[in-house]
């Protein structure tokens, strides 16, 4: 019974997102707010909206600040090494060592220390649109070229987060290596884009 109030309850704030009451890109209500509106307990508001966030129609944190998403425009990312033109969010930095498979794509041995940046790429609404971890081995160099290839991947619940969208949400797994001149590996990337706002071309 609780399952069908929550779905009741979940399906009324849908028709609310599809006929304008909750305007694409609004700020969505609390849960506390919907609970006093609809007379529903708080949990049962709780998972009707993280119903919603699960299929789609919401992105934010969980238990923070959610917004009714837009249609996804779907953009095509033409040059995974390009500067990035709009803005970037929260960064991180840290020196791991090397497990085997990134040994493997850094060519060095596992354990190896290695510095690792993690970045937010911000749509030009300052939404977060691709994360991309960085790795490479002493000073950053410079690079001459570089090589790539595209995986479907569901993204982890820390990507996830960062992206504001649903733990095992379709993504674009971008594998970027750059090389130098005399096609040493200088660097390596993982860029994450949602599935269902970006395709890769070339």
């Amino acid at each position: 019974m609780a399952e069908a109030l929550q779905q009741r309850l979940a399906a009324q704030l849908l028709q609310r997102i599809q006929d304008g009451t909750y305007p694409r890109g609004s700020v969505f209500p609390s849960y506390r707010s919907i609970a006093a509106e609809f007379g529903a307990g708080h949990g049962a508001a709780y998972r009707a909206v993280q119903m919603l966030r699960t299929a789609g129609h919401l992105e934010g944190q969980p238990r923070g600040r959610l917004t009714v998403r837009d249609d996804p425009g779907v953009r095509t990312l033409a040059n995974p090494d390009a500067e990035w033109p709009h803005g970037r969010g929260e960064t991180e930095r840290s020196r791991p060592r090397a497990d085997e498979d990134l040994a493997i794509r850094l060519r060095c041995e596992p354990r190896t220390q290695v510095a690792c940046e993690r970045v937010e790429l911000l749509d030009p609404d300052g939404r977060p649109s691709i994360l991309v971890t960085s790795w490479w081995r002493g000073r950053r160099r410079p690079h001459s070229s570089f090589r790539i290839s595209v995986a479907i991947h569901r993204m982890t619940s820390d990507e996830a987060h960062l992206l504001g969208l649903p733990t095992g949400a379709l993504a674009l797994l971008v594998d970027r290596t750059r090389l130098d001149a005399a096609g040493v590996v200088t660097e390596v990337a993982d860029l994450v884009l949602p599935a269902d706002r970006w395709t890769v071309g070339r």
